[in-house]
């Protein structure tokens, strides 16, 4: 309970302590959009890394080399825990948008964090404002800027890491209109830092393993059309390797 707290109050203090950053970083995007979105990534980045040593967490990188230098891309990862994305955020190359539950934009300070960072806003209710999120999210893999997204929809409290949900067909359109390569993210045992003894936060070993591209151009029609459930199959084939 003692790690939670420690945790819980520094991201409070992180969030009050940085409201004149975030003016900075206001003013700055007025002259310098790019500049202000790289600058942003490394003040997130580094509150995240305290997060991670606050938490007692140790973090295992494999295949990182996979994801290309220059150029964004689409990763897609299974997803289990609020740390998913505290700690994949530390290992992205250059700058990237999560795309997020809609509900999180109503959160003070951390949701202003969110848009210099480029995140996306999913209404998962609602069809056609689905549909505009992934248009912007097109927009800015072509112009540069690699989207994460997390296709099972929601947090999977399955019991085994391997029984991942239907991935939604749609969340592919991303990269099948922008041709940017898909990198598979498999995240292993993040669910045994928070969410599987809530409110405490226990010391663990997780890993993030990044896959081979996936060059949609190489894929056969069958496996084109049904994108989602491939990458799901290849993202379940790394999960079964821990």
């Amino acid at each position: 309970m003692l790690r939670f707290i420690i945790v819980a109050t520094f991201v409070v203090l992180f969030l009050i302590f940085s409201i004149p950053i975030m003016l900075v970083e206001w003013i700055i995007g007025k002259f310098n959009p790019d500049l202000k979105g790289r600058s942003s990534l490394a003040i997130v980045q580094w509150a995240f890394r305290v997060i991670i040593v606050l938490s007692g967490t140790k973090v295992n990188v494999i295949g990182r080399e996979n994801i290309p230098d220059d150029r964004a891309v689409l990763y897609v990862g299974n997803h289990r825990s609020y740390f998913d994305i505290v700690i994949g955020y530390t290992l992205i190359k250059g700058q990237c948008g999560f795309v997020a539950k809609k509900e999180m934009e109503k959160i003070p300070l951390l949701s202003i964090y969110m848009k210099y960072l480029h995140c996306l806003f999913l209404d998962r209710e609602n069809i056609k404002e689905g549909l505009k999120t992934i248009l912007v999210g097109i927009d800015k893999i072509k112009n540069g800027i690699s989207v994460w997204i997390f296709p099972e929809g929601t947090r999977n409290k399955a019991e085994q890491e391997t029984d991942l949900l239907d991935f939604k067909e749609g969340s592919m359109k991303m990269a099948e209109k922008t041709k940017c390569p898909i990198i598979p993210v498999a995240i292993h045992n993040t669910a045994d830092i928070f969410e599987k003894h809530m409110p405490r936060i226990k010391r663990q070993e997780v890993t993030f393993r990044f896959g081979e591209p996936i060059d949609i151009a190489s894929l056969d029609k069958e496996q084109k059309k049904f994108l989602g459930a491939y990458t799901r199959g290849r993202i379940i084939e790394m999960l079964e390797e821990f």
